[in-house]
Order: C-alpha cells, then sequence, then structure tokens
C-alpha cells in the first residue's frame, strides 16, 4: 500500500512539474525576473566571451556518459563535428531565456556539420523533459545530477556551479570557444561555431 503511494505521489509531483513548465512558453515568470533584473539564487556565468586561438586550446574532451533516453555517447562518436554544449537546468531563469535561442540554431545548423548537446546539472529526468517540450529543444541532454561526469570532464572551462554555459568544441574535440552566462546575443554563438566550420574545411 505504502508502495503505491509513493509511486502515485512520484507521479503528481512529476505532473505538477509538467504543467508547471508548459505554462511558461510565452510568459515565463522566472525568465522575467531575470530579464528584469530580479533576485539571483543561482550562480551565473560572468558574461564573458572567450574564442581561444588553434594554438592553445587544450586536449580534446574526452567523456562516455548516457543520455537522458539511456543511449551511451562518447566523446569520439562526435569528433569531426563541430560542437556545442550547453550547460544549463530548467529553474534557472538565464537558461529559460536562451532555450528558443539555442533551439532556432540547431535548427538552423541540422544540415551543417554540427552537433548540440545540453548538459542538464541539477534536474532529473521529468523536469528536463517538460522543459526540452516547452521550448522545442531538438538536440539530446545527458542528465549530469548524479555522476557530475560531464562537469568533471570539462572542469577547466566551465567555472563550479556556473549556469549557463555554453562551449563550442571544434572538429578534433577540444574546447575552441565559450560563453559564460546567457547567450543573450545568438550572432555572436553562430559566429563561433561559423569559424570552426571554416577550420574544419581549411
Amino acid at each position: 500500500m505504502r508502495g503505491g503511494a509513493g509511486r502515485i505521489g512520484a507521479a503528481l509531483v512529476a505532473l505538477g512539474v509538467v504543467v508547471a513548465l508548459s505554462g511558461c512558453a510565452n510568459t515565463d515568470p522566472l525568465a522575467e525576473q531575470f530579464r528584469n533584473g530580479g533576485q539571483q539564487n543561482y550562480i551565473s556565468g560572468d558574461g564573458a566571451n572567450t574564442v581561444i586561438a588553434e594554438v592553445n586550446r587544450d586536449a580534446p574532451v574526452e567523456f562516455a556518459v548516457e543520455l537522458a533516453d539511456g543511449t551511451p555517447l562518447n566523446a569520439e562518436d562526435l569528433r569531426g563535428s563541430v560542437v556545442v554544449v550547453n550547460f544549463w537546468y530548467s529553474s534557472c531563469p538565464p537558461c529559460r531565456l536562451e532555450a528558443p535561442e539555442l533551439a532556432a540554431l540547431a535548427t538552423e545548423y541540422a544540415d551543417a556539420n554540427v552537433r548540440f548537446l545540453g548538459v542538464n546539472v541539477y534536474d532529473g529526468a521529468p523536469a528536463a523533459a517538460a522543459f526540452e517540450k516547452t521550448f522545442g529543444i531538438p538536440y539530446p541532454s545527458v542528465l549530469d545530477v548524479e555522476t557530475g561526469a560531464m562537469r568533471l570532464a570539462f572542469a577547466g572551462s566551465v567555472p563550479p556551479n556556473a549556469v549557463p554555459v555554453t562551449l563550442v568544441l571544434d572538429a578534433q574535440g577540444r574546447v575552441a570557444a565559450r560563453i559564460s552566462g546567457i547567450v543573450s546575443e545568438p550572432s555572436i554563438l553562430r559566429g563561433m561555431i561559423d569559424d570552426r566550420l571554416a577550420e574544419a574545411t581549411s
């Protein structure tokens, strides 16, 4: 009996998360609070945009993880493509503001040699899935809250606990550019991607 009640309680919590997120596409209180300079209950990136010259890039990043749907993914699977890695979680206000921009860019580059990958640093599967549905995110994410494997792999490039952070990896899997904080100007990220594509074909 107790097990059944627990399952019902868990289902109600998951449903509450879905409902709360699904109503946020047009009027998102958390995103609006951030946009209007409200109180922050999270650690955000410092807003710096960094591009790393080829000669100064570290070794390719290595990882072996599972996507949220259980599909295995390792760094070698992405080699040869430019990869955009976005660290996020569902109740992070700037993550919510930038989500439509990232979704649009992922769609824009769908036929190019570019892969997008999310790294959710806080949520379980129901909250992450509801966020992705609400904002129409077309690319997969790794749920990193339990293992921290992706944060460890990118420890030199992603400040601890700072979210959102977006990295661009070159075709060799090296961190080539970083946006620390919200992607407020999609043209900046687009330029970072295009420059890495140009490198790969030069």
